[in-house]
């Protein structure tokens, strides 16, 4: 291997790994992915990620040629459209079908490409996932108006910490202040007796890190451990912030309208929780940025996930109901990565996003420090601990009885 050949080679595969982390790879994916490509292309490396860095060494054979280099990034956010197409630019490459110069000006094209969901997609799917949570969650019908209204609210506040740096320090503590003091305003002045803390837990649900404490774990059982410890203290960094902002807000809006006296409204009907499932996939795919070809296996996984969960606990424990749910989420993924050779992760996440518990974690932080529970919840804390390992095994049981085509 020539020094130039070389040169290109590792070009490639930082700008590769790079590419994959900011689109929100776990990292224990990410390294085994890199080093399979790694492999393919005739070289030796070394990789270790973290959520905020990337750290690769790569040499030649013989060591004629050696690089490494670390790079500070930000924390990936999931972005399903372009990770799909990045994999199918690999696995052309893989298959000899693109040359090393032709992918890494591919890679550089799918780097720029816009979201395929613009803002007025984006924004009522944040309504539309918030509502959704708030149904799933038994609230009555202007608890889930009330919850979707804040929570196109809490996209405006997305939009603005792009803007600017500022706000997207203070994104999460601020919107659940914000959601805090207008669900005040409203049960002071507009719907008195709602279920003020639950629309504010719904309208500040897709910041809620319940899905980043899942793979945290997931890291730290494929002993990945930098990486896992850091982003599961992330996850509960985030998780006091938002539970700051939201008391802060509540109290405050406690003290400017009265204080509201909840009053329970009749439940929904139990087919109710079955659409919740469905319009909060739906609202999934705009906000994960799923391709359109994959719409259907998101739902699917979806419902599977959920409805596996759902007969589990049926017959077990609640917590091992999460077990049934994560391993046949994990054998549909896995299988879907056979068919349709993509990442799993692409059907995964959505799945996983209805099993996790962080509603639950917040709930448990609120019952811990204030000594109040604003939905019915007896051992919660016992009880989301034991749905995290359960997920956790689910997943790693899948992959023993289907293994995954893909590292991703």
């Amino acid at each position: 291997m020539d020094k130039s050949e070389f040169i290109q080679i590792r070009k490639f595969i930082v700008k590769l790994g790079k590419m994959l982390h900011k689109y929100g790879t776990p990292t224990f994916r990410l390294e085994a992915y890199l080093l399979e490509v790694a492999q393919y292309l005739g070289v030796r490396a070394s990789f270790i990620a973290t959520p905020t860095s990337l750290t690769v060494v790569i040499w030649s054979d013989k060591h004629e040629d050696e690089y490494n280099t670390a790079a500070r990034l930000m924390p990936g956010e999931l972005d399903l459209h372009a990770l799909s197409l990045t994999d199918e630019l690999a696995s052309s490459l893989l298959e000899g079908k693109l040359t090393l110069a032709e992918a890494d000006k591919r890679l550089d094209e799918i780097d720029v490409l816009p979201s395929p969901y613009n803002n007025f997609i984006t924004g009522p799917a944040f309504g539309l996932a918030t509502g959704a949570f708030a149904m799933m969650m038994g609230a009555s019908w202007s608890e889930i108006l009330w919850s979707a209204a804040l929570g196109v609210l809490a996209f405006v506040w997305t939009l603005w910490a792009q803007r600017s740096k500022r706000v997207s320090l203070m994104l999460e503590p601020a919107t659940a202040f914000i959601a805090g003091i207008l669900a005040s305003a409203i049960g002071g002045c507009l719907d008195p007796g709602i279920n003020i803390p639950l629309i504010v837990l719904s309208s500040v649900i897709v910041f809620v890190p319940g899905l980043a404490l899942t793979i945290g774990l997931a890291e730290l059982s494929n002993r990945n451990m930098v990486s896992g410890t850091a982003r599961t203290m992330d996850a509960v960094m985030q998780l006091f912030k938002l539970y700051f902002g939201a008391f802060l807000g509540i109290t405050a809006g406690f003290t400017l309208f009265g204080e509201n006296v909840y009053k329970p409204a009749q439940s929904l009907p139990y087919w109710a929780t079955w659409l919740a499932v469905f319009l909060l996939t739906m609202s999934l795919v705009a906000m994960f940025r799923t391709r359109l070809k994959h719409i259907p296996w998101a739902i699917a996984a979806a419902f599977i996930a959920y409805g596996a969960t759902t007969w589990g606990a049926m017959y077990m424990d609640n917590g091992l109901g999460a077990f049934v749910g994560a391993f046949a989420l994990g054998v549909f993924a896995n299988l879907y990565t056979r068919i349709a050779n993509q990442p799993s992760a692409i059907v995964a996440m959505h799945g996983l996003i209805v099993l996790v518990p962080g509603s639950k974690s917040y709930i448990g932080l609120n019952s811990f420090i204030s000594g109040q529970d604003f939905v019915r919840a007896d051992n919660i804390g016992q009880e989301v601990f034991f749905i995290f390992m359960s997920l956790v095994a689910g997943l790693i049981f899948a992959n023993v009885v289907m293994p995954t085509k893909k590292a991703l």
